[in-house]
């Protein structure tokens, strides 16, 4: 893809002080062009003013106990930023478990105090403790595990996709 168009209109729109006016066309092949100069059938682009911001700043000189507080309150809410079960992984195959899948939860940032981990495996929620536990009772077949964080009051913070994988056994003929 050129990308002399882009740069040229991101030039015109940063220069719009400089430039008095600026022109569109589409050549015979449908693309796309701009310009400072006119062209044969081009269109004049009323561009916008520029976005400006005043940034102020204000200087605390004394600090009181209300303070403290006050930037508690104002802080933004605490939010994950990934979760996903890293084993078993997806489309994984586990031989010879003797019934005990051992789950590992790579979550970021590390699971805040307070929060809980809520695991569906084969579709039954079940509570655990961390982001490292076991489950018991995983015979072969196909199974399904997914992990969610809550926070104090319930509230769903985070839900990692599902992971199906597999389990063997290997078995003895007489």
């Amino acid at each position: 893809m050129d990308k002399r168009p882009i740069f040229l209109l991101a030039g015109l729109l940063a220069a719009d002080s400089l430039l008095a006016d600026a022109y569109k066309w589409v050549d015979s092949e449908g693309v796309v062009h701009y310009s400072d100069r006119p062209e044969p059938g081009a269109e004049v682009i009323d561009l916008p003013e520029a976005n400006t911001t005043t940034v102020r700043r204000y200087n605390r000189t004394t600090s009181t106990a209300d303070d403290s507080t006050d930037s508690d309150t104002t802080a933004a809410p605490f939010r994950y930023e990934s979760l996903a079960v890293a084993s078993p992984a997806a489309e994984e195959t586990l031989w010879n478990i003797e019934g005990v899948l051992s789950v590992q939860l790579a979550v970021t940032p590390g699971l805040q105090p307070g929060h809980q981990v809520r695991v569906y495996f084969d579709g039954e929620p079940r509570l655990v403790s961390g982001s490292s536990f076991q489950i018991e009772e995983v015979y072969r077949g196909v199974h399904n595990i997914q992990a969610e964080i809550i926070d104090e009051t319930g509230k769903l913070m985070i839900r990692s996709q599902p992971n199906r994988f597999y389990v063997q056994q290997n078995t003895v003929n007489f």
